[in-house]
């Protein structure tokens, strides 16, 4: 039986969880609960009101802190329902106040979701670092908010008199049988669906990221697995009498290409998630909400996998990416960028920091001039808004600068959005955000940034990415002609340069040399 939180106090367990956060606290638990029971119009904040209990009492007491309006907001967008089984997973420390609710929201004799009183009643009823506060005001405890439900409750409509009656059908064996067979089919379906794609990481991209988040998803199968019963998946299985093993279509046989028949299996394992879900619901909650989740992982996945691959077909002739910032320059970023082009740079990114708008502006367009008519991609570092402005092909971003969620907002789903990591997190991170590229480093020591010693990532992060990530990325910072083939040999097989292109009296002849470091 599925056990419902009303709107209320799903907003307050969410202001719960903003205020443990704002008071970098640990958990989540009944304190920040109790202030944010207190905080808006609803039916627990007016029972802590009519005992004389305002919300900047708990705050002071506990010595927590609100989150910030904007965040507050966000509460009250739309939200899907959501269930006790999910809450309790999403909050461990309220496990019990939220068992309290549930049960106080049994005790009428009608259908009730649990509300923001229930929740309040279950706060009072369990023991935690609120319980001495409480009983110090001495005016509210669990008997008096009973009391109110009481008196709730007494107050029922009469029924309506209708001249046709409702019939209950209980569940026959057969239904819950046959509800056991389309779970067992669908979640051999997504078994084996994971399966092809695992292979499609292991075997075609050798990603190892990806490959370890995928095999996750299939330990979440296996954990859901076992709150369904594997006996009765098993019991229930009649693949001799399944209509469906007679029908196929010849799309089922149709693959031109190993991007299609990760994309087919991509989606195979979606669509066979959410039959789990649903079905999952009349067996088990439990396992209905892991299969949720799942789901949504599988989303995420999804958009990796595909942009992995994208990436490295349009990446594919990009080894050498140039990084051309005016004040490097031994004859300005002009020359240099046209030289290093005419060389066989086929990426080059805009890298001025001094430059006001206006001049960047105009900048910005002679270069795109420039690389579309040498067939290069043009970049813009920082500046989503101005990648826009000049039609340049990406962006290339900062751990400061603005995340890639909201930089795809303003650059849109074609150009490119490159993220600059500084460590293994922040590349898997970054490939799971949408990242297009990434860049690795720093490497060594270099003359466009400013690091402390210990901030240099150095070579033992670049062999890291090169064992884990597959999505293009170039290997940045201080790398030069007498240090790259110890880059290459870490395992890069793409580098992003600077000053040893732009400083040489010759750009065109110092690009040369670099790429063909690469192709010995």
């Amino acid at each position: 039986m599925q056990h419902l939180l009303t709107a209320g106090a799903q907003r307050a367990l969410g202001l719960a969880e903003l205020i443990s956060g704002a008071s970098e606290a640990e958990a989540t638990d009944s304190r920040h609960l109790l202030a944010a029971l207190a905080h808006e119009e609803s039916r627990a904040a007016e029972i802590l009101l009519a005992h004389q209990i305002a919300q900047a009492m708990i705050l002071q007491e506990f010595e927590l802190t609100l989150p910030g309006t904007e965040a507050e907001s966000d509460l009250f967008a739309t939200q899907v329902p959501l269930e006790l089984s999910q809450a309790i997973q999403r909050f461990p420390a309220l496990r019990d106040v939220l068992n309290q609710a549930l049960e106080q929201a049994s005790q009428t004799s009608l259908p009730v979701e649990i509300g923001s009183e229930h929740l309040l009643w279950g706060v009072l009823k369990t023991e935690g670092p609120h319980t001495q506060w409480l009983l110090s005001q001495g005016a509210i405890s669990a008997d008096s908010v009973e009391a109110t439900f009481q008196s709730q409750n007494q107050h029922v409509a009469e029924p309506i008199d209708v001249d046709f009656a409702f019939r209950t059908v209980p569940a026959t064996v057969s239904d819950q049988t046959n509800t056991f067979r389309t779970i067992d089919a669908a979640a051999n379906r997504l078994r084996e669906g994971l399966r092809v794609v695992e292979d499609f990481l292991r075997f075609t991209l050798d990603d190892a990221h990806l490959t370890r988040l995928l095999k996750s998803t299939r330990h979440q199968l296996t954990e859901a697995l076992q709150f369904i019963g594997q006996e009765s998946l098993i019991a229930s299985r009649d693949t001799l009498q399944d209509v469906g093993t007679a029908i196929s279509s010849t799309s089922e046989f149709d693959r031109p290409s190993l991007e299609h028949l990760v994309k087919a299996n991509l989606k195979r394992v979606q669509e066979a998630a959410r039959t789990l879900e649903e079905f999952g619901k009349l067996i088990s909650v439990e396992a209905a909400a892991i299969f949720k989740q799942m789901r949504y992982a599988l989303y995420t996945l999804e958009k990796s996998v595909l942009t992995c691959v994208s990436s490295q077909h349009r990446l594919e002739d990009c080894q050498l990416y140039l990084l051309a910032s005016e004040n490097l320059c031994h004859h300005g970023s002009g020359p240099a960028i046209r030289e290093s082009l005419a060389a066989g740079v086929r990426i080059v990114q805009i890298r001025e920091k001094e430059l006001s708008d206006r001049r960047l502006l105009e900048h910005g367009r002679r270069v795109r001039k420039w690389t579309r008519e040498a067939g290069a991609i043009l970049i813009m570092n920082d500046r989503p808004d101005l990648a826009v402005a000049i039609d340049a092909d990406g962006v290339h971003v900062g751990q400061d600068e603005l995340p890639v969620r909201e930089v795809r907002q303003i650059v849109g789903s074609r150009r490119f959005i490159g993220v600059s990591t500084h460590n293994i997190e922040q590349a898997r991170q970054a490939v799971l955000d949408g990242a297009d590229y990434l860049g690795v480093g720093p490497t060594f020591t270099t003359a466009t940034k400013n690091f402390t010693e210990a901030e240099y990532a150095g070579l033992d992060f670049v062999k890291q990415v090169a064992a884990e990530i597959t999505l293009p990325w170039f290997a940045i910072g201080g790398i030069n002609a007498d240090n790259l083939s110890a880059v290459l040999e870490a395992g890069a097989t793409r580098v992003a340069v600077s000053s040893v292109i732009c400083n040489h009296e010759h750009p065109g002849e110092m690009t040369r040399d670099l790429l063909e470091q690469f192709a010995r």
